[in-house]
């Protein structure tokens, strides 16, 4: 019985390695343009003890599939799921206002893979779906929840280095094209411009 457990157990640590292929998921940490102008405007405008957290840091998933053109080669298409640092200001006293955004970067690319042990670099653009939602209790000022969602368009570039035919680790920069979510004349959120991040890839 314990000859059979080891050779499933070996079975199981091999397997992945073999059956390689071009399907990925990938864990990346970042930083992007962040301007909360609606709850910065708020915050100047205060004149009682305050503080303000921004968050300009960015937590994402990605999973994406490879279609071989040849041997180095390839077209890839990716969909990610990113969390943007929360902004919070604070007023003592008077309570505070939050906003929060996902992003939902769906990207297509080219990519030229050198193997394994090697860089290889990629360049692609696409859309993203950005969701906002801005919230607080400022006592004669605001009180409710707003959200309100924007598509707009990206363009990408980056590069990787692959470990092993399993993990690669990889920098990435994008653009956001007019990532400016506005309601009723305040801008909740605005990501355009640049960010970057670096990422953990796991290929099967």
């Amino acid at each position: 019985m314990k000859k059979v457990m080891i050779a499933v157990l070996g079975l199981l640590m091999f397997a992945p390695a073999v059956f390689a292929d071009n399907w990925g998921l990938g864990l990346k940490l970042g930083a992007g343009e962040n301007d909360p102008k609606a709850i910065k405007d708020i915050y100047d405008a205060a004149l009682v003890s305050k503080e303000l957290d921004e968050g300009p840091g960015v937590f994402g998933l990605e999973a994406l599939y490879e279609w071989n053109l040849d041997e180095k080669n390839k077209i890839g298409a990716k969909v990610g799921w990113d969390y943007y640092g929360e902004n919070k200001a604070k007023f003592t006293g008077f309570g505070e206002i939050k906003e929060n955004t996902y992003a939902f970067p769906l990207t297509v690319y080219y990519k030229q893979d050198y193997g394994i042990q090697k860089w290889s670099w990629f360049a692609g653009a696409g859309i993203t779906i950005l969701r906002t939602k801005v919230e607080g209790d400022i006592v004669g000022v605001y009180n409710g929840s707003e959200t309100k969602s924007k598509v707009f368009p990206h363009i990408a570039a980056g590069a990787e280095y692959r470990f092993s035919q399993l993990f690669a680790l990889g920098v990435e920069v994008r653009y956001n094209i007019a990532a400016k979510i506005k309601k009723e004349g305040y801008v909740y959120s605005d990501r355009t411009g640049f960010g970057g991040a670096l990422t953990g890839r796991f290929y099967f």
